[in-house]
């Protein structure tokens, strides 16, 4: 069942942003897609990020060599943040610095001490005047409210028999246009959002508190399918 618009203020609250807010906003011009994109493509099954700091929000500070992430209340000045199209203004959103264009892949995300955000992926050329998982751009799983989410096109499914561990999975296949979250104490998926995708893709994180570390380069776990 998707989940009112009117709760979605509480997986989105960044900036002065409201459910309102983002619900009545106009499509604009994505300034991205004038630009060309210098990150290198993956297509292959072997992926190593890092956290893009060009697209940080100011309120994400990047850490242990731009692979962990913490949430800044106060965060830096946004007029003192280098200004460039690549970033996220009004929403707590870092890409990881390397896109997918083909593939199965697959990487872990430890938890610290975090009450609200969001994990999976989105289009490389995605607005940064959206939020991951409120557009028909971005495929994501989010917590919040000690509950799981999955989210696109702004719809909010409850996921369901899973607590709140603190190092979940997120796999990949590109060609089945599935992206799924895995419990990796158990090695199973837990929830595959459905798609067809058609544009090159960037690991994508919101946060909202507490910290995010990534790990990437990993094989995938064997039985997962």
């Amino acid at each position: 069942m998707a989940m009112p618009v009117s709760l979605l203020a509480h997986f989105c609250r960044q900036s002065g942003r409201s459910a309102c807010s983002f619900a009545s906003r106009h499509a604009r011009i994505n300034p991205l897609q004038a630009r060309r994109w210098y990150i290198s493509r993956t297509t292959g099954n072997e992926l190593q990020f890092r956290l893009d700091e060009q697209t940080a929000h100011s309120s994400l500070d990047l850490y242990k060599k731009d692979t962990g992430v913490i949430y800044r209340m106060l965060g830096l000045d946004p007029s003192k943040v280098q200004l460039n199209p690549e970033r996220f203004r009004d929403w707590a959103v870092v890409f990881a610095d390397q896109t997918i264009g083909g593939g199965r892949h697959y990487w872990e995300v430890t938890v610290k001490k975090s009450r609200e955000f969001r994990l999976g992926v989105a289009e490389a050329l995605m607005s940064r005047e959206d939020c991951v998982g409120t557009n028909a751009s971005s495929w994501v799983f989010g917590y919040a409210q000690r509950r799981w989410f999955a989210m696109t096109k702004n719809k909010v499914v409850p996921v369901t028999l899973v607590g709140k561990p603190d190092r979940v999975g997120i796999l990949l296949d590109y060609e089945a246009g599935a992206v799924a979250l895995v419990d990796v104490q158990s090695l199973r998926v837990i929830h595959t959002i459905k798609t067809s995708f058609r544009e090159p893709l960037c690991p994508a994180f919101g946060l909202w508190d507490g910290e995010l570390l990534t790990h990437s380069g990993m094989e995938e776990p064997p039985g997962l399918k």
